[in-house]
């Protein structure tokens, strides 16, 4: 799958280069790296939990939560960034072990509940701002959103630094052997001793935690907290795990093709963009293309026997 992925990423590469000279510009490429950024950190996240069998639809609303107490903490309760970001990240956390626990102890079905969980989470979001956007944040903190280490935007390194960590979790760690075994066989290993419950409660906090980054990444690049932030970002993410190659069905996950779909869609869209194809263009070929792309591999995995 990621060889088709690169394939198709190197075509599009190609063929813009060829049709816009504004595309090498380094303004444009850089455009294109923090544009892949959300998608890729929530996408990581994802990967984790649909290679586990489950799937997390409140990935969005924890955008919104976790951007809104992070600025009610710094406006009302006047707290410093850093302990500001730490609740944050808290919050996602607690959200995480909630959708875990009620998935994994009373064996829910993950589309229910975290379906529930995001109807949940925005109501709380909308009680807790009024439904009115908090907005101006110290300079520390809209720095996670529009700041540079060297050339690169701080979401780009952000980004990768959780893909480079949620690939080592995925092949390195005993977490990682146990994710993809939750979503191949999970009573195959429950009969081998693994307390599944606890596993499968941390790969939804795993989760929710980088919806929680995605969330400070997302609040401080727009300076503002709007209660309604992250809408429909759980169904991008979804598109961009599955385009990457994790089997919607678990078992299989691949942290590399998460990253490369969410670059070929932040390509896909630039290129459209800098054409001036309307966006309502731009969504159905996007749809078209993973769609086009997910069944060729799945043809592909049942000729082969996979």
């Amino acid at each position: 799958m990621q060889t088709i992925l690169f394939g198709l990423l190197l075509l599009l590469v190609i063929t813009l280069s060829l049709s816009s000279p504004f595309f090498w510009r380094w303004e444009n490429l850089r455009n294109i790296l923090d544009q892949s950024t959300l998608n890729i950190i929530l996408g990581v996240g994802m990967t984790l939990i649909i290679s586990s069998g489950g799937i997390d639809l409140s990935a969005g609303a924890i955008v919104a939560l976790s951007g809104v107490v992070m600025a009610v903490a710094m406006h009302f309760w006047f707290l410093s960034v850093a302990a500001s970001i730490i609740m944050g990240m808290a919050v996602g956390l607690i959200v995480g072990l909630i959708n875990g626990s009620l998935i994994a102890l009373s064996r829910l079905n993950p589309f229910i509940v975290t379906l529930a969980s995001m109807s949940a989470i925005r109501g709380l979001t909308l009680i807790i701002t009024k439904g009115i956007p908090i907005s101006s944040f110290p300079e520390g903190f809209t720095w996670f959103g529009s700041g540079e280490v060297g050339i690169f935007p701080v979401p780009v390194v952000i980004a990768a630094l959780v893909a480079i960590l949620g690939a080592f979790v995925l092949y390195n760690t005993k977490l990682g052997y146990y994710t993809l075994a939750l979503g191949g066989n999970e009573e195959a290993l429950r009969l081998c001793g693994v307390s599944t419950v606890t596993f499968k409660i941390i790969v939804y906090m795993l989760g929710a935690l980088t919806a929680a980054l995605a969330g400070l990444v997302l609040t401080a690049r727009l300076n503002s907290a709007d209660p309604t932030a992250g809408y429909m970002m759980e169904l991008d993410a979804i598109a961009t795990v599955v385009l990457g190659g994790t089997s919607i069905k678990g078992g299989r996950g691949s942290i590399g093709g998460t990253v490369l779909a969410g670059l070929l869609l932040a390509v896909l869209h630039n290129g459209l963009t800098i054409h001036g194809i309307a966006s309502y263009y731009q969504q159905l070929t996007t749809g078209v293309i993973i769609l086009a792309t997910v069944l060729v591999t799945e043809l592909k995995s049942r000729t082969s026997g996979d």
